[in-house]
């Protein structure tokens, strides 16, 4: 299978080194404005550099495509990578407006070919690991979901704020976890460094069915910390996102008891807890592996376009509530 990648800026060539290294695909284009980066990394991995991906499509004419450029351009190029007939992975967020991302949608499914959205979180084994065992009911009721993503500025981000750049992985995460959507969101937020959009984000998100959301987002943080926690009725589950880590800490009041008998009980106490030894592997990886099967196979993307638009939705709620100081009703 013939694979290009547009756009080979920090995370762009991370996808031409990862589909470099597949089996059954070659790595047929990589594109950038910059001639420069696309020339490296084409002498690097042994494929041809382009500055024009229309002139890239007429001559190589691959069948799939990563876009992994600016936001503000999802739109303009996923439509002509499309409408070429081309599968597309569009890095999320998978536009810069709802618009955008449902005219992305409509195209993709007119000319039957698959759009899948680049929310890497969900391939990481711990968030995987962690689902399956929500899906166990190892857990039981779930009370809340918790997201913490901080860390420094990153250099390469110009064109959104630090909601619209981060948000979108916590959210379709949770909505992965829960499998359900908010009803209502409420942020504050906050611009402190970054000159000309919000880089600091305090949000809740109410799920159907008492399920709460609580969202730390900042680029305001000297250290990176990636974390999940999901708390219900047996005990509290953390992912460390960065080291691809799964715990448990019991409620040992649970162990043994069903909730309406738990629930007789004054409280909590703390029980043991379990550090679940998992096969880590590159999430990335595993995305760009899932999307080529579902396109060699014509199986559903594991994360649709309209996964991507309901991520951008809630993101723009949480700027929208940060501004207006107002929950949203979603």
């Amino acid at each position: 299978m013939k694979v290009a990648v547009i756009g080979v800026g920090s995370m762009g060539k991370n996808h031409a080194r990862v589909y470099s290294e597949l089996p059954d695909v070659e790595l047929a284009a990589v594109v950038d404005e910059d001639l420069s980066i696309a020339e490296d990394l084409s002498n690097k991995f042994g494929t041809r550099a382009y500055t024009d991906y229309r002139k890239m499509l007429e001559i190589e004419k691959p069948e799939v495509v990563s876009i992994v450029v600016p936001t503000a351009l999802h739109e303009k190029v996923g439509m002509q990578i499309l409408e070429a007939g081309v599968h597309v992975l569009m890095e999320k967020p998978i536009a810069a407006a709802l618009e955008e991302g449902q005219r992305l949608i409509e195209k993709a499914r007119t000319v039957k070919r698959k759009l899948m959205v680049g929310h890497i979180v969900r391939f990481n084994p711990a968030i995987q690991a962690l689902k399956q065992k929500l899906v166990n009911g190892d857990l039981g009721r779930i009370y809340q979901v918790f997201c913490r993503r901080a860390g420094p500025f990153p250099a390469r981000i110009r064109d959104v704020g630090v909601v619209i750049d981060l948000a979108p992985h916590d959210v379709d995460v949770m909505r992965f976890l829960t499998g359900s959507d908010p009803i209502r969101v409420f942020a504050e937020t906050e611009q402190r460094i970054h000159t000309n959009h919000e880089d600091l984000l305090w949000g809740m998100l109410r799920f159907p069915d008492g399920v709460v959301g609580s969202l730390e987002i900042n680029w305001l943080t000297p250290t990176k910390v990636r974390e999940v926690l999901v708390l219900g009725e047996r005990g509290l589950f953390r992912v460390d996102d960065l080291t691809q880590d799964l715990y448990f800490y019991e409620n040992a009041q649970a162990k043994d008891h069903s909730w309406s008998a738990l629930a007789t009980l004054k409280g909590v106490s703390e029980g043991s807890m379990t550090r679940f030894a998992l096969q880590r592997y590159e999430p990335l990886k595993a995305e760009l592996q899932a999307f080529i099967k579902a396109v060699q196979d014509d199986l559903p993307v594991p994360v649709s376009g309209e996964d991507g638009l309901a991520a951008l939705k809630l993101s723009l709620a949480l700027v929208e509530s940060g501004k207006s100081n107002q929950v949203i009703s979603v």
